[in-house]
């Protein structure tokens, strides 16, 4: 298999895998937040803002991917 090959191999598994696992954690992290919500409705505003603070953080995740991915397309 040529270079260009193995880096656009390495470019795509950059994107999966940067995305699925991001994608499964902030379902994982909005579902169990509305589950403190349902739970404890007076605390609403707090577990939304620290909510909304991981979900920044999980959707990092994503971006730098793209970002490597970007770069490894870069060298084609």
């Amino acid at each position: 298999m040529e270079a260009a090959g193995l880096i656009g191999l390495a470019a795509a598994l950059a994107i999966a895998i940067s995305t699925m696992f991001p994608a499964y954690s902030q379902g994982n992290a909005t579902a169990r937040a509305m589950e403190a919500i349902g739970r404890q409705p007076e605390a609403a505003g707090e577990i939304r803002t620290t909510l909304i603070v991981a979900l920044a953080f999980m959707e990092a995740l994503t971006i730098y991917g793209l970002l490597i991915a970007l770069l490894l397309l870069g060298k084609i």
